[in-house]
């Protein structure tokens, strides 16, 4: 864990030498994404640039800023000039790094304009297809049978999925054994071959293996049903309160004028009610997330307060 937060706290020191070289193209809006392409963040960022490109009649470019669990994408975005030609796609790490993380390089309120949410991506705790449990209370009546000997993925260390789990742990008062992956598809591979008992995914990486009947879905994070999978119930029908979903916002550096921050949630919004952008969402098992700005302020403040809550009973070593 030391090294590793060695490795991530000197990726952002490094930062700060290369951030003359992220020169703005000429003409164009850049969305810095803290992921690397072909991922399901870097999907919706470059549809979703595609679209607000048509509407605000300019290119509007994704580059992606990989590393340090979205803080150096984070960075540059704090660092740029507060003209909208510099945004920031968010994930839920934005909210969960202010508690993951000894000292950021940025305040994740003061050094940002929240500008619009985008979509919210509920994870799904799936099982392998042969695991005798059909549902989450049986799965939790057999974790508690037999504690300790069932283990969980902890697919992306402080992540969303992985907090999930261990809310899951903690609320259900079962005794798993968590297992480390670096990302989720390695996690799936190992559950259908028997040797991970439960992991949380998005449905991107999961919904395929779903629908061919090779895991089984037994929950998910949100609130609600998904739409994807409307037959699978949220984990808060056994578990009241677990609400534990992702979700993806549009940010811009501190400072920005509120005429150009009305422009691009206006391109933002417009951009959501476009057919190619609702069918990559559904593609993603996504769902939209629209509220005016300064209800995505006060969601902000909300989430910030519940995950760091997450962080803390999960008991998750700072990094």
């Amino acid at each position: 864990m030391k090294r590793r937060a060695l490795l991530q706290h000197a990726g952002l020191a490094a930062l700060g030498l290369s951030l003359p070289a992220w020169a703005q193209t000429a003409g164009a809006t850049r969305i810095l994404v803290g992921a690397p392409p072909g991922g399901g963040t870097d999907i919706l960022g470059r549809a979703l640039a595609l679209e607000m490109g048509k509407q605000l009649s300019r290119s509007v470019i994704v580059e992606n800023r990989p590393g340090a669990g979205g803080n150096i994408a984070a960075l540059g975005v704090s660092k740029a000039a507060a003209d909208g030609g510099t945004l920031l796609l968010s994930y839920t790490s934005h909210v969960i790094n202010p508690a993951l993380y000894r000292k950021l390089p940025f305040d994740p309120v003061a050094d940002f304009t929240p500008i619009v949410p985008i979509a919210t991506a509920p994870s799904i705790l799936v099982v392998p297809a042969r695991c005798p449990a059909n549902n989450l209370k049986e799965l939790v009546a057999m974790a508690s049978d037999k504690p300790g000997t069932m283990n969980v993925a902890i697919a992306g260390l402080g992540g969303a999925n992985h907090l999930a789990g261990e809310m899951l742990r903690k609320m259900a008062q079962i005794d798993v054994l968590g297992i480390p992956y670096k990302g989720t598809s390695g996690a799936l591979t190992d559950l259908m071959a028997g040797q991970v008992d439960i992991v949380f995914s998005g449905y991107g990486a999961a919904g395929g293996l779903i629908k061919a009947g090779r895991v089984k879905a037994l929950a998910v994070t949100s609130a609600a049903r998904m739409a994807a999978l409307p037959q699978v119930p949220p984990v808060a029908d056994l578990l009241p309160g677990f609400d534990y979903s992702a979700w993806y916002g549009l940010f811009g550096p501190a400072g920005m004028a509120a005429k150009e921050v009305e422009a691009l949630r206006a391109a933002a919004h417009a951009a959501q009610k476009t057919p190619g952008l609702r069918e990559q969402l559904e593609r993603e098992g996504m769902e939209l997330l629209q509220m005016d700005t300064p209800a995505f302020r006060s969601f902000l403040a909300a989430e910030l307060d519940r995950w760091k809550l997450a962080v803390k009973a999960s008991g998750v070593e700072l990094m």
